[in-house]
């Protein structure tokens, strides 16, 4: 049982992360069911290393040029995975074309226009509340509830695998074929267990705490649902690509949701 824990805790981190880790393991059904799991600790490693690269970047004291830094390091750590699947999905969705085109132009490697201008409003919203946090506030809690996002954002992802059918016959939806409702579900409690350890670590007060922390999961998990929902009708299910795009609208629902507790607590 430990074994099988392991490897999916290093699936979980070579799949959604550049994070090296020189350790071998299986990408087959059951190890990728298992490291579901272990997605938030994925998210939690993401996280952590932006936040501390983001407390770094506050010493410059220019908030553009540590916006700038932040979210180009954000992007190598996941090597612009989730990125890409957020602009395939827009070019796919936003063509216009029926179901079977739309899922044909999201495999196509090139990137389309709707692509390039979706990811680039994806990165300017980032960006923007990323400058919002360096211009408002120099309190390390900011930093720690900004690795949040990433553990709620993957742990969305769990659950989107295991709720929706996949669109197509074989993709990533076959490689998680042995996942279940467990799975996301163990991912929520695990999910939870590393929000209440880095709540414990806020400079702030209890109720505060809980309050971001909810506020932050409730964000991710809203915007990923209602995309869910959207792409589901679209496209009869859910893809690879559309995994990643959740990812990152989620991800940056946290980020805003972020920049909204800072402005009203003025930390």
């Amino acid at each position: 049982m430990l074994r099988k824990g392991l490897n999916g805790l290093v699936a979980a981190v070579q799949l959604l992360s550049r994070v090296p880790l020189p350790v071998q393991v299986p990408f087959d059904p059951p190890t990728l069911a298992v490291s579901l799991l272990s997605f938030p600790l994925a998210g939690l490693l993401i996280g952590v290393l932006t936040a501390g690269a983001s407390a770094l970047f506050q010493l410059l004291d220019m908030p553009l040029l540590a916006a700038a830094l932040t979210l180009g390091w954000w992007i190598a750590l996941t090597g612009g995975l989730h990125l890409d699947g957020w602009m395939d999905t827009a070019d796919g969705v936003l063509s216009g074309r029926p179901r079977e085109q739309m899922l044909e132009i999201m495999k196509d490697s090139r990137v389309g226009a709707m692509g390039v201008i979706a990811g680039f409003m994806l990165l300017l919203v980032k960006f923007a509340a990323l400058v919002t946090l360096f211009e408002r506030t120099d309190s390390t809690s900011v930093w720690m509830m900004l690795a949040l996002g990433p553990v709620w954002s993957r742990w969305w992802m769990t659950a989107a695998i295991v709720i929706w059918p996949s669109a197509r016959e074989g993709g990533m939806g076959a490689m998680f074929r042995a996942a279940s409702s467990k799975h996301a579900a163990g991912a929520a409690v695990m999910a939870i267990a590393v929000s209440v350890a880095v709540a414990a670590m806020l400079r702030l007060e209890v109720v505060q705490s809980v309050v971001a922390v909810a506020v932050i999961a409730g964000a991710a998990a809203a915007v990923g649902l209602l995309l869910a929902i959207w792409l589901g009708r679209k496209l009869g299910g859910l893809t690879g690509d559309t995994y990643g795009a959740m990812n990152e609208a989620s991800e940056a629902a946290g980020l805003i949701a972020i920049c909204l507790l800072c402005t009203s607590w003025t930390l």
